[in-house]
């Protein structure tokens, strides 16, 4: 069973604490992004297992009756956009990762443990000489500011490195929570084939994959894969048409993914 410490809630004016949670989970969890491949997702089949989800994938975790151990968005135009998906993200999830300012004026439940995101400093030049430190990996770009702020945070507690990716976030999240084997569903990243739960009918939210794949998404990706994963940290790729490199992150089945999730 997977619990956190007991964290005071949004209803005693208090924030949880990221520090207070950080590696008290393992084994595995699926992280559940918005690309076209999760409408197919036999979500029923791994309700045992932690759920992050993320933006609009709330829509999926829904409609099969599954509480998101962790809801995470960074986009604060989210709630603007997509107000019902939002609402349920609030209404269903077991913990929130958002902006503080999100947190201020919204319906949340009750005994929901709320946890206030930032990003992370940019590393500086000495970070880059070692490639990060115990609590960050950092790209060893040393002159380039930009190029040292494609970074993996291994601690969420000192904020969480940006890719333009919320997907990246909740990798961060899974590393510092300690679980062991991350289940990647929906993260096409596939701009053009857009998202599970759009039916043309509602408002479309802006989508900038393609503008920063290369100069950010990918890289990030790249430094998490050559430098983060390991024994104890392994993320496996369900989305058969992600745009993800399988030497990067590898692609697995459903059979491969229920042995894991067993």
């Amino acid at each position: 069973m997977n619990t956190l410490p007991s964290q005071p809630s949004a209803e005693r004016g208090a924030f949880s604490s990221f520090e207070a949670c950080r590696n008290t989970q393992k084994g595995p969890v699926v992280i559940l992004a918005s690309g076209a491949s999760a409408r197919h997702f036999p979500l029923g089949d791994f309700a045992h297992l932690p759920v992050i989800a993320m933006n609009g994938s709330v829509s999926l975790t829904a409609a099969c009756g599954v509480r998101p151990f962790f809801y995470v968005c960074t986009d604060t135009s989210f709630p603007k956009q997509q107000p019902e998906l939002f609402a349920t993200a609030l209404r269903q999830s077991q913990r929130l990762a958002l902006w503080p300012e999100q947190f201020a004026d919204a319906a949340i439940p009750r005994g929901t443990e709320c946890y206030p995101l930032h990003k992370a400093d940019t590393p500086g030049v000495l970070d880059g000489l070692r490639g990060g430190g115990s609590h960050h990996v950092c790209n060893r770009a040393l002159w380039s500011k930009r190029g040292r702020s494609i970074a993996f945070s291994k601690d969420m507690s000192n904020g969480y490195y940006d890719a333009r990716t919320v997907a990246f976030v909740a990798l961060q999240l899974a590393y510092h929570l300690g679980f062991e084997q991350v289940l990647l569903v929906g993260v096409d990243l596939d701009q053009g084939a857009g998202r599970f739960y759009e039916d043309g009918n509602a408002q479309v939210s802006p989508c900038g994959l393609d503008q920063h794949w290369g100069s950010r998404i990918l890289p990030s990706l790249t430094l998490m894969a050559e430098q983060v994963v390991n024994e104890q940290f392994r993320v496996y790729n369900l989305s058969q048409q992600s745009r993800i490199p399988e030497q990067l992150i590898p692609k697995i089945g459903l059979d491969e993914a229920r042995r894991i999730a067993a």
